[in-house]
């Protein structure tokens, strides 16, 4: 199974990945996860794109697509969720041509529809996990009391100023990929308003997986 995740940034991908990945035991790939470490551990990638990713910024193309597709082959081209990626055209062109080439297409492209007043007030909530990864809510999704508060962060690009500036780039950048991926019949759009079970649910039912849902 090749799953992608695709919405404005808080649209709850991250959230609806862990639980996939906890579920159906895929593996998560974010490419926002893999840049945020490399800025952590001061690596020269991450050192180079540090202060574009707080502006709220794209990090660019081949970067991205050199971090997603390491990921991939490490998966041997199966059960993995794409959290986050793609998100312009070029990046899309290149994972459906790079997929199709190993002849493992994706299964699904899972569209969250959120608009962009209930985004900037999820995200002022928002709160990740720096060993994980995973992404929480202090209201809607609260962190288990198993982790320690000083491992939960606050993104900079998570500030009110970049979150704006985010949904400029998402649909300047990213919305055209509905009508892209809508072509081939990709396409699954979910009310990313509703409850994080409700749509964790509508996700597994789209795929067949109803009967191993636990919520």
């Amino acid at each position: 199974m090749r799953l992608v995740l695709f919405g404005p940034p808080g649209a709850g991908k991250g959230t609806q990945a862990g639980r996939l990945r906890d579920t159906l035991g895929l593996n998560i790939i974010s490419t926002g996860y893999l840049i945020r470490s490399a800025i952590r551990q001061r690596s020269p990638l991450g050192l180079r794109v540090k202060e574009l990713v707080q502006r709220g910024g794209l990090v660019p193309d081949e970067t991205v697509r050199d971090l997603a597709s390491e990921a991939i082959v490490h998966q041997r081209f199966d059960n993995f969720i794409l959290d986050g990626y793609p998100r312009t055209m070029q990046q899309a062109e290149w994972l459906t041509a790079f997929l199709e080439a190993y002849k493992a297409p994706l299964t699904a492209v899972f569209y969250l529809k959120v608009p962009d007043a209930v985004i900037v007030d999820r995200l002022s909530g928002r709160r990740m996990d720096t060993k994980t990864g995973d992404s929480y809510h202090v209201a809607l999704n609260p962190p288990p009391d198993s982790i320690p508060a000083d491992r939960l962060i606050q993104r900079p690009d998570d500030r009110p100023e970049a979150v704006l500036e985010r949904l400029k780039t998402y649909h300047r950048d990213t919305m055209p990929l509905v009508k892209y991926f809508g072509r081939s019949g990709l396409i699954v759009p979910i009310d990313g308003t509703a409850t994080f079970d409700d749509v964790f649910e509508e996700i597994c039912a789209s795929v067949g997986m109803e009967e191993r849902v636990s919520v």
